[in-house]
């Protein structure tokens, strides 16, 4: 007898398939990668990048390349869940592997012309064609930039599957997006892709990486104290023609970089040197937090790594007199004098968070190109998502200080200081959205309804399904399904607060409300999530789950309390179980939601409390007596036969009425 044949391997979007025991070293940009192939085409020159744990892919990215993606870059295919292990699943995304090394690999100084033609140039251009699409890349960096084969032109790498800018060491990324949580950088734009490739650049002119013996807060010291520029060619011997595209490539401000189509141009060079404006700096340090700071810049960092110093700094007045003396900036300070004046203001309004207000407002004021900043951490509003996703796996305080954030609209207070550089409307929009969000405390609201709505692609953490990279939402329903054979049913429905946040976040409004909209008063949870995964199953997963369904039935019981007949109660029992085995909760909900079956339950129960009421009478007569005395020695014999019958009829009404 011939053995069955093994079940075909699980496909992302039913055409890639990974060899997880083909892993493809330094080929994912900082994530482990895989061999892929197109079941669909044949190619076999494709890779998968294994997403981590609480860093979602870039969902916006991923959507607007699909089936759009420029050349020079290795864009992205596919996303998907797929089996990584026993009741375990990951989630990849699918893009060419790369047909070179990276620069990174055994790289030498390079000439001025192999500077400008092979790696300027090229990168140049795909840069400007994600601009055009709308895009960043926000990984570009030495280990990050692929040879082509046979000679062909430098590729950037993936930089999908993880959050922008994640991944980056602080000598690509300007101090304004350095100091971020790595998770919460944000897309940032184009400009500061450019940032990295004059990075790039710097290192293949000197034969090396600068700064590699600094850490990663000492790299961003020495920017902030020097400028980008200065930091990272010190002392190195550049050609005129590259420290000039390079001075403007590494702009402290990101409007006054080049775009990439201007660095395609043969002609870039002039008009790079020309957009550079150094920073002011003042005639003696101003010393804080134990610090020098010779710019306002450097002040705003300080205060953003320690909030507390806000308030002192501003009170005691050292900060005004030099932002007006030493740094000759009488505008500056006039707007710090605005903003202690406006925090008396909120300290009315909002007293348990004004001094954390100030201090985000100070920041931006003192620095406008530096991210929101609240009680010592930082992050770019589009970057809130990710940062939060990052911090609810790892580190519960930072997740506290970034849902206080949105509870106190932070981010309109650093709008408002920084009005000629964001889009005011939009984030005012954003915050309070965030908030309504963060305040609803019912099932589907919370912390957690915030999380999956900002990260559409983020799994959901529930403990239960956590492993199995539950990302859609008719991907929960597989999960609870296969999870309903091997879990203690009695502990309680199948949804946590979890999955209920989940559902609420990925499904439409419709199911949201099936949580505080059910058929009977104050109903079972199991009632409750019932309502709403039928509607779920009956949008994204129309096949049975009798399993599913058998654990909601264990727990809907109390909903079938209310029939007051034991015999009905009991039929209705029976047939919600024999429903449940089919795996359609809808049927299960349509029985526990019989008006027609509770109608008739009620109409029983009058007919029976009347007849009782009745017989009540006819019995107080009997013991009350309404004949002589000697007539009722009489007929007493008969009497007593009657009462001892209606005895019996009224103890058979009470039982069948209820149970």
């Amino acid at each position: 007898m011939s053995s069955p044949e093994p079940s075909p391997a699980p496909l992302i979007t039913g055409r890639y398939a990974v060899a997880l025991d083909r892993p493809l070293a330094g080929a994912g940009g900082g994530l482990p990668a895989f061999a892929a192939s197109d079941r669909e085409s044949g190619r076999a020159d494709l890779m998968a990048l294994h997403v981590r744990p609480h860093h979602p892919p870039r969902a916006r990215v991923l959507a607007a390349l699909s089936g759009l993606a420029p050349d020079g870059v290795l864009a992205p295919l596919a996303h998907g869940s797929l089996p990584v292990g026993p009741d375990e699943a990951g989630y990849f995304v699918v893009c060419p592997a790369p047909s070179g090394p990276p620069l990174s690999s055994g790289f030498r100084a390079w000439p001025e012309a192999a500077l400008f033609g092979k790696v300027l140039r090229p990168l140049a251009r795909t840069l400007a064609a994600l601009d055009r699409r709308g895009v960043t890349h926000r990984s570009v960096r030495l280990d990050n930039v692929f040879r082509g084969g046979a000679g062909g032109e430098l590729v950037l790498g993936a930089a999908w599957a993880a959050p922008p800018a994640s991944l980056q060491p602080a000598i690509y990324e300007p101090p304004y997006s350095a100091m971020c949580l790595p998770s919460g950088r944000g897309d940032g734009s184009i400009a500061d892709d450019v940032y990295a490739l004059g990075v790039v650049l710097i290192a293949l002119a000197i034969g090396r990486v600068p700064l590699a013996e600094l850490d990663e807060e000492a790299v961003l010291g020495r920017k902030l104290a020097v400028g980008s520029y200065e930091a990272l060619t010190a002392g190195e011997p550049l050609s005129p023609p590259v420290a000039d595209v390079i001075r403007g490539m590494l702009a402290e401000d990101p409007e006054h970089r080049p775009a990439p189509a201007t660095l395609a141009d043969l002609a870039a060079a002039p008009v790079v040197r020309r957009a550079v404006s150094a920073p002011r700096r003042a005639q003696r340090a101003f010393e804080i937090g134990g610090i020098e700071a010779w710019d306002a810049r450097t002040v705003a960092y300080v205060i953003a790594k320690q909030p507390a110093l806000a308030v002192p700094v501003l009170n005691r007045g050292a900060l005004d007199v030099w932002l007006r003396r030493s740094l000759g900036d009488a505008a500056l300070a006039d707007k710090l004098e605005e903003a202690a004046t406006e925090q008396r203001h909120i300290r009315a309004k909002q007293p348990d968070v004004a001094k954390e207000v100030l201090a985000t407002v100070v920041v931006a004021l003192l620095d406008p190109l530096a991210p929101l900043c609240w009680q010592g951490v930082s992050w770019w509003p589009d970057g809130l998502g990710p940062a939060l996703a990052d911090a609810q796996g790892a580190n519960s305080e930072v997740a506290g200080k970034l849902g206080e954030s949105v509870a106190a609209e932070a981010a309109l207070s650093w709008a408002g200081a920084r009005r000629d550089r964001c889009d005011e409307p939009l984030l005012r929009m954003q915050a309070r959205q965030n908030r309504a969000l963060l305040r609803d405390r019912g099932t589907t609201g919370g912390l957690d309804r915030l999380l999956y709505g900002l990260n559409p692609l983020l799994p959901c953490a529930s403990p239960l399904i956590q492993k199995r990279s539950v990302v859609g939402i008719a991907d929960l329903l597989v999960a609870l399904e296969a999870l309903s054979g091997t879990v203690d049913r009695k502990v309680g429905p199948p949804l946590d607060t979890h999955m209920a946040a989940f559902v609420g976040a990925r499904a439409e409004p419709v199911f949201e409300t099936g949580f505080n909209n059910t058929g009977v008063a104050e109903p079972p949870a199991a009632v409750m999530q019932l309502r709403v995964l039928a509607r779920v199953q009956a949008q994204f997963h129309p096949g049975p789950l009798p399993g599913l369904a058998g654990w909601l039935a264990a727990h809907a019981a109390p909903a079938l309390g209310s029939l007051r007949s034991r015999a009905r109660r009991a039929l209705t029992q029976e047939r919600l179980e024999t429903t449940a085995a089919a795996g359609h909760l809808q049927a299960m909900l349509d029985l526990i939601d019989d008006h027609t079956n509770r109608a008739a339950d009620a109409r029983e129960a009058d007919e029976a409390a009347r007849a009782l009421a009745r017989i009540d009478g006819e019995l107080r007569m009997i013991e009350a007596g309404g004949v002589a005395r000697t007539e009722l020695a009489r007929c007493f014999g008969q009497e007593l036969a009657a009462g001892s019958a209606l005895a019996a009829v009224v103890i058979a009404l009470l039982a069948a009425a209820f149970g």
